[in-house]
């Protein structure tokens, strides 16, 4: 048999050798894959994206978008000629009466008739509005605000929703921490569940202080319980909001911890409002007041710049006033010029131009009296204007209504984390000398459980307050319409890994 050339050989050799190494390589980069994602934080802003990218209701928005754009198309196309073919074919027998009739007028003419007969027609017809009016104008006006209403109610939408899923996002952190703060406690009354036990069974302990500390730890135990079914919850309506699928988080998205809330307003530094939120104190000088007062003018000035649902109500303006003048348009003649083309032939279709005439002309019609209903359509239109330019009044007094009670919620909640951080650290102290008092045998156990309490307590009041205040701030995103700043329609959501 022939042998194989060496660098042949060398090949196989090679080949066999690297598969193995290649499977292996293959399925560790599966892996590898997976674990990113397994290990992806799910922030506040990753949640707000997903929520704007995959919510049924803003897909629902984009859809009543898309109708608005169709229907200024429909109105666009008014400004055309409309053209119509017609065709036709009948069957047409003569009763014999008529029959006999017709006949005998034939035969003296020298012409013959059949008592059934085949006509056939055929047509096209074209007509052109020239004038109505002013209606067709006004109408394409009416329709194109309506399409920038609707493009402004698909943002306003997403600034709703934005703002939602924040305040559903906080609360499941809330949730969290609370849950952080019970396992602590937890933890901390089996620690002194197991040095109880020790000291009674060497005789330096009460069989009442393991029997209290017991009780605490199922304390401690049942309320762990209930926080886990309210992060249960809270996790269901924060999916739902982000459009996941049967309202579930997946496994890979973990949410992220509750942490020290960031006392300023990184999205409004850029307007010279870094220091828009000042903490309260009794002291402060009319000077003060007077710059938290320019501040506040300032952010509601931009308010109604920004806002989508105050454009969306200009807009709404704005197609009332169109609407206005179509109802003028009934007072004006309508000019329509109109021509056609028309075929009629016997027991053939018309095919050839001697078997078809024309027809062009000029029609104008004018209304003179309708029983009131134009004068009654022009009165419901100044009607629907006015209610437009009061409901615009009434949201602008609204945000600013909205946009002060921000500022005051915010000034309030950053007071409260800075008090809450301090008294932490003052309990935290506090349970710490209890707790070697009471191993030193100088506090009873009551003492203990009361510091431990107070721990408990203060903790979680600093978790609400710091909820507080970045829910105070969301809500003053939202008020000042910035809180979409940080998203675009395309933005993907999630980190490639």
């Amino acid at each position: 048999m022939q042998c194989l050339n060496p660098l042949v050989a060398s090949f196989f050799l090679i080949v066999i050798l690297i598969l193995p190494a290649g499977a292996g390589a293959e399925e560790a980069t599966a892996g590898s894959g997976q674990a990113p994602l397994q290990e992806h934080t799910l922030d506040l802003h990753t949640a707000q994206c997903l929520a704007l990218s995959g919510n049924p209701g803003i897909a629902a928005a984009q859809e009543r978008v898309a109708q608005a754009r169709a229907r200024l198309r429909q109105a666009m196309a008014t400004w055309r000629p409309s053209v119509d073919i017609s065709a036709g074919g009948a069957h047409q027998r003569f009763s014999d009466t008529s029959f006999a009739l017709n006949r005998r007028i034939a035969a003296a003419t020298g012409q013959e008739l059949d008592q059934s007969s085949m006509h056939y027609t055929g047509g096209l017809q074209a007509t052109w509005l020239l004038f109505d009016g002013f209606f067709r104008r006004f109408n394409e006006e009416r329709a194109q605000a309506a399409q920038f209403a609707e493009e402004e109610a698909l943002n306003d939408s997403r600034r709703l929703l934005a703002a939602a899923v924040a305040q559903a996002f906080l609360n499941t952190q809330l949730a969290q921490s609370s849950i952080d703060i019970a396992q602590a406690s937890r933890t901390f009354y089996e620690k002194q569940l197991a040095n109880a036990k020790h000291r009674y069974e060497v005789g330096a302990g009460a069989w009442s202080d393991v029997i209290n500390i017991q009780v605490q730890l199922n304390n401690a135990k049942a309320g762990l319980l209930g926080h886990e079914r309210e992060l249960e919850a809270a996790e269901y309506g924060l999916a739902s909001l982000m459009g996941l699928k049967d309202a579930i988080l997946p496994p890979h998205l973990q949410l992220a911890h509750l942490q020290l809330a960031n006392l300023q307003l990184p999205h409004l530094q850029g307007a010279g409002l870094g220091n828009t939120v000042k903490e309260s104190s009794e002291g402060a000088d009319s000077s003060s007041a007077a710059e938290e007062a320019r501040e506040a003018s300032v952010l509601i000035a931009e308010a109604y710049a920004l806002r989508p649902d105050v454009q969306r109500l200009e807009h709404r303006l704005q197609e009332a006033g169109a609407l206005a003048g179509m109802a003028k348009a009934s007072l004006y003649p309508q000019v329509r010029l109109a021509g056609a083309l028309e075929g009629r032939r016997e027991d053939d279709p018309p095919v050839n131009s001697a078997d078809y005439g024309s027809t062009v002309g000029v029609n104008m019609s004018w209304n003179l009296y309708a029983g009131g209903a134009d004068k009654a359509r022009m009165v419901e239109a100044g009607h629907v204007q006015r209610e437009a330019a009061y409901s615009l009044a009434a949201l602008r007094n609204q945000i600013a209504a909205d946009i002060r009670a921000s500022l005051a919620r915010m000034a309030e909640a950053r007071t409260q984390v800075r008090l809450q951080q301090e008294t932490l650290q003052l309990v935290e102290e506090n349970r710490r000398l209890a707790e070697n008092a009471y191993n030193e045998g100088e506090f009873a156990l009551i003492q203990l459980n009361e510091a431990q309490r107070e721990l408990t307590t203060s903790a979680g009041r600093l978790a609400q307050a710091q909820v507080g205040y970045q829910s105070a701030r969301q809500q003053l995103l939202e008020a000042s319409g910035r809180i979409l700043e940080p998203f675009s329609e395309t933005q993907n959501c999630l980190p490639q890994q």
